[in-house]
């Protein structure tokens, strides 16, 4: 796998991604505004084709009026395309977010929506752990932090 900077055309072809209920909650709304802040996130590609795609720091954190983020951990937000979800792919995905943002030196913070079992379990694999969790327009989200 391989990271490469966003384009405008990686951008729009992830805001067309649809996923299947209950994960249909990360569709995206195609918009100039979706696209602009898709541009500060990075491109995961393997053999050339488009995967999934991943933020870090601010962008990667839930806004919410419970939970407060420092600024000790590097945040993570990803998204692996809709096909290759459920199909054993994940970790080699998340190694390779995570090694990108380990190399900021700061242990590791994700936020997940408390349904997405399957993220959770692979992030617990991956040795993140549940901190804390808030709810956000009637969604609960879990904190998880690795810290090495």
């Amino acid at each position: 796998m391989k990271v490469k900077k966003m384009t405008r055309a990686n951008a729009h072809t992830i805001q067309s991604w649809t996923y299947e209920p209950p994960y249909d909650f990360y569709n995206q709304t195609p918009s100039e505004e979706g696209l602009e802040e898709l541009m500060a996130y990075k491109a995961v590609h393997d053999q050339e084709e488009l995967i999934g795609f991943f933020c870090l720091g601010q962008f990667a954190q839930v806004p919410n009026t419970t939970y407060t983020y420092s600024t000790t951990y590097t945040d993570i937000g990803c998204g692996m395309r809709p096909d290759l979800t459920g199909q054993g792919k994940g970790r080699e995905f998340l190694e390779c977010v995570m090694y990108e943002a380990e190399r900021i030196g700061k242990p590791l913070r994700l936020t997940v929506a408390t349904f997405n079992g399957r993220a959770i379990h692979l992030y617990g694999q991956a040795g993140f752990r549940t901190v804390a969790s808030f709810e956000r327009q009637g969604t609960t989200f879990q904190v998880m932090v690795r810290l090495s």
